[in-house]
């Protein structure tokens, strides 16, 4: 196991060093100068090339491209991911600051992707072919298929503004986190859903299957205890995948709920072309996510032991 897990710390390197470089090369791609952006907003009208210069130099844009950028990732090796345009504060500490409104929309969408989705997927492989299993595989699709915007717009339409029983915009309250939560869960529950279905009934077709339902065991107890546990080994996959689709999922869901999460910081700082903040809050979610399937595949190796002895 110690071996498995170091070879995927050690594959995490080359997918970091590749993020990072797409991401400084395309800040650097867009239009416009981030040290004139900040003496616009620091000093309005009265910029001087000398003291246009002399910001440049210390913001470090006067280096070569390749040297900002090795700055650029020593610096985030440090923790240091530089200053924000906008804000004049560390970028780290308006990541850190927003964060936990993310993480905490994140799981809670996880959370009603599981309770929606898991047990769709185990009634419609219980009841495969009938009308039962085709009710439930049509509300997956038509969950998975919605766009995340106009899911969100819609249900603040029916549960702010018709019914009134939940705020349609905000933060730091359970009544403010339901319909994001709602609205980035369905999404994934659909996926869930068509997962465990199918892997359910793949492993129905297995030796130990046949067996329990020998025994006599009820057909209830037959999925829970011996079916469950072994469809979930690529579903556990799956959900590792959906929490960092789900993390990304903020970006427009924060925005239309007006949260205040680093999904709606991103999208405030590149209209404001705040470059250090959009590249840093960037490379932070991309290590998030690979920290968190990192964590999912030494869960899968834990469950499933050929994985590890195969690698």
């Amino acid at each position: 196991m110690g071996r498995y897990l170091l070879s995927r710390l050690l594959q995490l390197v080359p997918v970091l060093i590749l993020v990072s470089l797409i991401v400084f090369a395309v800040m650097r791609l867009l239009p416009g100068d981030p040290a004139l952006l900040m003496l616009s907003g620091a000093e309005g009208g009265a910029i001087t090339p000398e003291r246009l210069n002399e910001l440049r130099e210390q913001m470090g844009m006067n280096e070569p491209v390749l040297t900002q950028y090795f700055n650029f990732i020593w610096g985030a090796v440090q923790g240091d991911l530089g200053s924000s345009i906008r804000f004049q504060v560390p970028v780290v500490e308006l990541i850190l600051g927003r964060f936990g409104s993310t993480l905490e929309l994140a799981v809670a969408g996880l959370l009603v992707a599981i309770a929606i989705g898991m047990p769709l997927g185990m009634l419609a492989a219980a009841r495969q072919g009938g009308w039962v299993d085709t009710l439930c595989m049509t509300l997956s699709y038509v969950g998975s298929s919605m766009p995340v915007y106009w899911l969100g717009l819609l249900l603040v339409l029916l549960f702010s503004f018709t019914l009134r029983w939940l705020p349609s915009a905000g933060g730091g309250s359970l009544e403010a986190l339901i319909l994001p939560a709602f609205t980035l869960g369905l999404l994934s529950a659909g996926v869930l859903a068509r997962l465990i279905r199918s892997s359910m009934l793949e492993v129905g077709t297995e030796d130990y299957m046949r067996t329990a339902r020998a025994k006599g065991l009820y057909p209830r107890m037959v999925i829970i205890r011996h079916g469950l546990k072994n469809a979930m080994i690529p579903v556990l996959t799956m959900m590792g995948l959906q929490f960092g689709a789900l993390l990304a999922g903020t970006v427009v869901t924060e925005t239309v709920f007006s949260r205040p999460g680093l999904g709606r910081l991103i999208v405030d700082a590149i209209l404001s072309k705040d470059y250090p903040l959009v590249q840093g809050a960037i490379l932070f979610l991309a290590v998030v996510y690979l920290l968190v399937n990192l964590a999912v595949d030494i869960a899968y190796a834990w469950l499933d032991p050929r994985i590890r002895y195969g690698s």
